[in-house]
């Protein structure tokens, strides 16, 4: 099968096929048993919005490689600018002798991420370690050891990054004790607190003052929507308050936009939509075209605080990911990748309002762009039903539609499709999610 503007989902086997079967029961013999797969569906081959697997079947992609994929599954440019970099060379470790690509995708970052002021980057290979990393700036520039998260966030798996998460499992549980110097507070989930922005941000603020002392508070750390913990869109005005008392208070407010960030939203960073501007943001995922790369931007005395040799990493900013990075901006510049965004986000909405209303037990529809969700529970109570979350997305997985749960209740699918989608595949992903629904609610 080519590449085209139709797609149109292709099952000629069960799901998963003989072949993927062959290769999971290869992979539990060689793979760690903590290498966990949702769907294992072996893929070898995979374009806009679709992946085709080992066994011919073609599945529309609602998961993006968890958020990763925006510019579309090896996207012709990116390929095109991997190559070329891949024949001059593939690593030098830039704190030994440098090149040119990484200080381009530092000069992109700076100029599109929120606030025109004085701005600096450094470049890392995940989300987790561009994470971590801000927490030694924010130390470094303010003197203070406390962190703050919040509930329901997701930050990472290396030790501080699991520490500031809120989920135990999987990502926790047996494997502390972890970093000190995190204190997790209240968080804005509307659905379930009732409360206003302002009424949400004061509690959170209260306990801060209480609990820790807003003087010794180096960052507020905090995702603009909550990924993992169940894209959760905190009430309007919740996070500028947040950024207005770490700004008052000398804390740092630091947004997490690793799966929000690069057009996801609508916007290049969630934070745009509230007018937030943080002191620095952390970015991966939608980078670089489903390359390794991540990155901390923020003002330039934050960033400049750190000693020489203190930021960095053998691999990080690797050239041929930062090849990948400027391919990607471009093509996202080019297209107007924001405008497909809200284009998605339209169709989605449209297709989940109608589901809401036909099934009382999708609780609420949330998310942004083409970061939306939904979340089941009891129409009566708001209990959580993972089981039946677990059906609906078994459903879509058997019948060639690549859905995720998410939420610390397991009871949220999310929908990321590449922002290069074709319409028709999304409509027919919809037709399918419909039919899980009637399936399993009647």
């Amino acid at each position: 099968m080519t590449q085209t503007s139709h797609l149109v989902r292709r099952l000629v086997t069960e799901i998963p096929g003989p072949r993927s079967r062959e290769l999971q029961t290869r992979k539990s013999a060689a793979i760690s048993a903590g290498i966990g797969v949702a769907l294992p569906v072996y893929i070898s081959r995979a374009w806009d919005g679709a992946l085709e697997d080992v066994d011919g079947n073609v599945l529309i992609d609602l998961g993006s490689g968890i958020g990763v994929t925006g510019v579309g599954n090896a996207n012709p440019r990116v390929v095109a600018a991997l190559a070329r970099q891949a024949e001059l060379f593939t690593h030098v470790a830039f704190a030994i002798t440098p090149y040119e690509s990484y200080v381009e995708v530092g000069e992109a970052l700076n100029r599109l991420t929120p606030g025109d002021h004085d701005k600096r980057s450094a470049l890392f290979n995940s989300g987790a370690e561009a994470v971590e990393n801000a927490v030694k700036i924010a130390r470094a520039f303010t003197g203070r050891q406390a962190i703050v998260v919040l509930e329901h966030g997701y930050h990472g798996r290396t030790n501080l990054t699991m520490g500031m998460t809120a989920k135990a499992m999987p990502f926790k549980h047996g494997f502390g004790p972890f970093a000190p110097e995190v204190y997790r507070m209240p968080a804005s989930y509307p659905l379930r607190d009732g409360l206003t922005g302002a009424e949400a941000a004061a509690r959170t603020v209260s306990r801060i003052e209480k609990e820790i002392g807003a003087d010794s508070v180096a960052a507020i750390v905090l995702e603009p929507i909550q990924g993992e913990g169940g894209f959760i869109v905190p009430a309007a005005g919740f996070v500028a308050e947040l950024a207005r008392f770490a700004r008052e208070s000398g804390a740092l407010l630091v947004a997490d936009e690793i799966q929000s960030g690069f057009c996801r939203t609508g916007d290049w960073f969630a934070s745009e939509h509230e007018g937030v501007v943080p002191d620095l943001i952390t970015t991966a995922k939608g980078i670089a075209g489903g390359m390794p790369l991540s990155a901390v931007t923020g003002r330039a005395d934050v960033m400049d605080a750190v000693h020489a040799g203190g930021l960095g990493g053998t691999y990080t900013g690797n050239p041929v990911a930062c090849a990948a990075a400027l391919a990607a901006i471009e093509w996202m510049e080019d297209v107007d990748a924001c405008g497909l965004a809200r284009t998605i986000d339209a169709a989605i909405t449209a297709r989940l309002t109608t589901l809401k209303d036909r099934h009382p037990e999708v609780v609420e529809i949330r998310g942004r762009g083409a970061m939306k969700a939904i979340e089941i529970a009891s129409p009566l109570d708001l209990t959580p039903d993972p089981a039946r979350t677990a059906e609906l997305n078994a459903f879509c997985h058997r019948n060639g539609v690549v859905t995720l749960v998410t939420g610390n209740y397991g009871n949220v699918m999310r929908f990321l499709p590449p922002l290069s989608i074709p319409s028709p595949a999304l409509e027919e992903a919809f037709d399918v999610l419909d039919e899980a629904f009637a399936v399993t609610f009647g």
